[in-house]
This record gives structure tokens, C-alpha cells and sequence, in this order.
């Protein structure tokens, strides 16, 4: 892994002083809770989202009869935005490259930089882990997360159609409905694998064949993503429920990538000061925050060695 790009490897010269091909950005990243709900800004100082329920059915009143209180329940779920970055030490001749060649480099590094917070934001709502070291941000994102806030669980078996069959019994046993599923890479294997019967060779989903990718299945909206067993031990395989409306998150502030000339901005005793090695920084930061209003509307899968 380079921790400094260069325009040169060797006597190679990895990017020309004109333009004459596209860079080809190799960074991978999506949310599979971005993509099951919905964004909405948040104050940069983060803010508190009410929840509200009335806790009983109507009451019948007969003529001249006495009322009777039904109950409600007002909760709150505080957002606090999170602040992520990712930055990468240039060659200093970066500076002295066209300016098509600069807005290459920026187009690129932006388009990555995206890619790596969509990622971040599963890795950080669904595990409460920090995204670069994989170990638990405990003093920023604290019990605000999928694996701590959501207790109902459902333990992988052979048959993982079976289980969010399982899982979505419950959720609605708990009178709230499914509008997603986000799914590790070993469900979608586990799934396209599935026949209609023993005595069959027709798969029971026949979209997943071939590595297909569908938007939704049997009219549920469905996204894998590695994120969601992401670390060294996985504790999920899916995660299941009402995303769309029991699950926020938002950017509370976007930050436009940085050019920094001087300075130690990595922290890097190795590499040290960006002028005395001819280097400057490039660097990305927004801010995210998020939400799970309703932890009951969810069902986690977990491996069976969980």
C-alpha cells in the first residue's frame, strides 16, 4: 500500500503532463442503509428525534359511562453527528501539473472519498466500529448502533430464506412491518443456492444466478454488502426490518476536499513535514449522524457460532 502518490514509479511516469486517457477510480463502497432509507440534513449540533405511541386500543363508552385513560409513550433518540476524514500525501508536483491533470486527481480522490464514507456509515451505525481500525469507537458512537441497540435476534441455520422468514415473523409478531434487508455475501450465496424442493434442480431464485444483484425480492427491497459482517468475527448476517421509517441518518455538514501545502497533517512521524519531502495533502471530511427510533422494528440475523 503507497502512502504517497507520485507521478513517477522508477523512470515510469504514471501520469502525463496532458490529458489522454480518464483516470480510473479502483475504490469500492456503498450503504446498504442509505440505500434502505432515506437521507434528511441534521444541525451540526445534532438533535433529538421524538418518538410517539399510543399504548392501547379504543375504548367502547356506554351511555353515561365512565372514560378511561388509554396511555401513551413519548421517546427520544438523540443524533449526534460523527466527524470522519481520509487524507493522502501528493508529490509536490501535483501543484505544477495542468489543471486538467489536478481535477483528475481531485475528481478521483472525491469520487473515493464518497465511496469510503458510504462504507464508513454501515461499518459505524450497523457495528458502532471505527472504519479504518475495524476496533469499537466506544466514546463517539457509544450503544447508538445496530449490534447494541437492536437485542432481538435470530439465529443462521442452512436455510437463510428460512430465517428471514423467521425473522420477519417476528417483526411483525411485534406489529411492526418489513421495507428491507441488508445482507452479508455469504446470505446471498446461501439464498442463490436454494432449490423449490428436494426433488428439484430449479433454483429458488433465480435472480441471484451468476452474481445478479436484485433491487428487492419477493417485493422486499434486499442489498448485500460485505459491511454487513464486517471485522475478523462477524456477529450478523442480515439485518432486517423497517428501515425506512425507524432508521435516520444524514450529513449534518459536507466538507469539499483540501489542498493542505504544509504542515504534519497525518500525524506521520515517518514521513514528517509535507514542504521538507515535497509533498502536499489531500484531505476529505463530512460529518454524519444517525438514528435507530425504533429497535423493536428490527431483527438481527447472527451466525450460528455467535
Amino acid at each position: 500500500m503507497a502512502s504517497i502518490l507520485s507521478t513517477k514509479s522508477g523512470n515510469t511516469i504514471l501520469f502525463p503532463p496532458t490529458l489522454t486517457n480518464e483516470m480510473f477510480n479502483l475504490v469500492r463502497g456503498k450503504s446498504s442503509l442509505a440505500r434502505l432509507s432515506g437521507q434528511s440534513p441534521i444541525p451540526f449540533t445534532g438533535e433529538t428525534a421524538w418518538t410517539f405511541s399510543l399504548d392501547n386500543e379504543v375504548d367502547i363508552v356506554a351511555e353515561n359511562g365512565a372514560k378511561s385513560n388509554g396511555g401513551a409513550t413519548l421517546g427520544q433518540v438523540t443524533i449526534t453527528p460523527v466527524k470522519v476524514e481520509y487524507g493522502v500525501r501528493v508529490s509536490q508536483e501535483f501543484m505544477y501539473a495542468s489543471e486538467e491533470i489536478q481535477l483528475q486527481y481531485l475528481r478521483a480522490f472525491a469520487e473515493g472519498f464518497a465511496a469510503k464514507v458510504a462504507r464508513g456509515i454501515d461499518i459505524m451505525a450497523m457495528h458502532g466500529k471505527n472504519p479504518r481500525t475495524g476496533q469499537a469507537a466506544t466514546a463517539t458512537i457509544g450503544n447508538n448502533h445496530f449490534d447494541a441497540a437492536v437485542t432481538n435476534t435470530t439465529t443462521a441455520t442452512a436455510n437463510n430464506s428460512a430465517d428471514i422468514e423467521t425473522a420477519v415473523g417476528k417483526i411483525q409478531t411485534r406489529e411492526h412491518e418489513v421495507t428491507g434487508i441488508a445482507a452479508a455475501l455469504t446470505v446471498k450465496s446461501n439464498l442463490a443456492g436454494l432449490k423449490k424442493g428436494s426433488a428439484s434442480n430449479e433454483p429458488l431464485f433465480p435472480e441471484l444466478a451468476w452474481g445478479g444483484t436484485p433491487a428487492a425480492i419477493n417485493g422486499v427491497a434486499i442489498d448485500f454488502n460485505t459491511t454487513v459482517s464486517f471485522g475478523s468475527t462477524p456477529v450478523d448476517a442480515a439485518i432486517i426490518g423497517n428501515f425506512r421509517d425507524f432508521f435516520r441518518w444524514g450529513f449534518a455538514r459536507q466538507i469539499p476536499v483540501k489542498i493542505i501545502e504544509y504542515g504534519n497533517p497525518d500525524n506521520d512521524a515517518t514521513l514528517g513535514d509535507l514542504q521538507g519531502h515535497n509533498q502536499v495533502y489531500l484531505r476529505g471530511e463530512a460529518y454524519v449522524g444517525w438514528g435507530i427510533l425504533v429497535p423493536a422494528a428490527f431483527e438481527r440475523i447472527i451466525p450460528s457460532s455467535t
